[in-house]
């Protein structure tokens, strides 16, 4: 296990945070880097780091985290922005910096944890009701809600039902349904997943 940040208690909460990032940049350990972005998603569920977390371009780091080929880090990644959706200013960052294609990529992750974090984000990013981003209701990723929709997994399935329901047009499903069952490739369940018979 690796050891916690060496971090002065009287720094306050902005310079525990910057210690984080500085350990996440620094370290070549694996482990150290998966607790300390473990850290900064938890950290992420306070509304009161979200100024700080943006000054440090932690959304950023969580970003480029995605790319990883470390599946904690990955996991740990998306954890972190689906926690940080809830916020306009950090919603508006994601967008413009091109988050939504990264965040659509871990739809086709093995670990249901990172599928559950990129659909709830998608889902944070988006406005239910509200026309969304283009790229939150493209095709693939309905056709991938649809897959989803028939998980064995009760949560996957779940929210996989309110995203079609909430944040996609009747037609959109409609047009998804029609299309091969297969274009949605690349995008496969997680791991051990297996459609429910309808």
């Amino acid at each position: 296990m690796a050891q916690k940040p060496k971090v002065d208690p009287h720094v306050g909460r902005l310079g525990y945070l910057q210690a984080l990032v500085t350990e996440f940049q620094e370290t070549q350990s694996q482990d150290a880097k998966e607790q300390v972005l473990a850290n900064l998603a938890n950290f992420a569920y306070d509304p009161g780091n979200y100024q700080y977390l943006r000054q440090l371009q932690v959304l950023d780091l969580f970003l480029d985290s995605l790319s990883e080929e470390n599946e904690t880090l990955v996991e740990f990644a998306m954890g972190g922005l689906c926690n940080l959706c809830a916020d306009r200013a950090n919603r508006e960052h994601i967008l413009q910096a091109g988050g939504v294609p990264l965040i659509v990529n871990c739809l086709s992750s093995p670990s249901e944890e990172t599928v559950l974090s990129a659909v709830t984000a998608l889902m944070g990013l988006g406005s239910p009701g509200a026309r969304p981003h283009p790229e939150l209701t493209a095709r693939p990723v309905v056709q991938c809600m649809l897959r989803f929709s028939l998980s064995a997994s009760a949560r996957l399935r779940n929210l996989a039902q309110i995203f079609l329901e909430d944040f996609c047009s009747p037609s959109q499903v409609a047009e998804a349904r029609s299309w091969r069952a297969d274009a949605a490739l690349g995008i496969p369940l997680p791991r051990a997943e297996a459609p429910q018979q309808p």
